[in-house]
């Protein structure tokens, strides 16, 4: 996986080649949907495809990516996790059976390690983000911190905003990073998130990606969402 750092502040590149398997950089390459071999098609064929299909898969110009605010992520989030542990998803994974390459149990296997997360609620309200754990809640003020651009070794890309804790919470992640296959200003419909206090390490991050859909969603509407897509 190679990782373009791409501050908005003139926006500069420094290329840097990590070490990974291949198994993680499938995770990070369909972030997360979306299974590598799902795309395998090249740049040029990508480009046979709808303009937002294009961005969706990974494949853009760096001059398409924007900045974005905090109130793209704006509202009440849920984990899908649950769903996933108590098989209200495995609709979901019996449905990528249909286009994919593993079983319904491979895939749940896979996603359980994806989506695996103890934050079972996320409430995002100006600049405040408040981390619900079990019984325990955790808030911060954050603010923006800008993006960086990952190239996967299939050719695709993903672009991860960047949020770092002003104030708050001690207890709540110094940083997170918000991955939801947008590279402009939108409003989410759902997203991947990355937390912890080593902005770094984070970055480096492609096999857990906790995953979150509006609150108000039943799991059966969880489910729907995720097969139309």
């Amino acid at each position: 996986m190679k990782l373009l750092s791409a501050r908005s502040a003139g926006v500069v590149f420094v290329g840097l080649l990590t070490m990974g398997s291949y198994s993680a950089a499938m995770a990070a390459g369909h972030e997360h949907d979306h299974e590598h071999d799902d795309h395998g098609h090249d740049h040029e064929h990508a480009h046979g495809h709808d303009h937002d299909e294009d961005i969706h898969a990974g494949y853009f110009d760096n001059d398409q990516v924007e900045d974005r605010q905090l109130s793209d992520w704006e509202g009440d989030w849920q984990s899908v996790y649950p769903y996933l542990q108590d098989g209200t998803l495995d609709a979901v994974f019996a449905h990528k059976v249909e286009h994919g390459d593993k079983t319904a149990e491979e895939y749940k296997t896979y996603y359980e390690e994806g989506y695996r997360t103890g934050v079972n609620r996320i409430v995002i309200d100006g600049d405040q983000v408040t981390f619900h754990e079990g019984n325990e809640a955790h808030a911060g003020e954050y603010a923006y911190d800008g993006y960086e651009i990952l190239t996967y070794d299939a050719g695709n890309r993903g672009v991860r905003y960047i949020f770092e804790r002003k104030g708050g919470d001690e207890d709540a992640p110094q940083y997170f990073q918000f991955s939801d296959h947008a590279i402009s200003p939108t409003d989410a419909d759902h997203y991947h998130i990355y937390m912890g206090d080593d902005r770094d390490a984070l970055l480096e991050e492609v096999v857990n990606w906790p995953t979150y859909y509006p609150s108000d969603l039943s799991g059966e509407e969880v489910a729907e969402e995720m097969m139309a897509h």
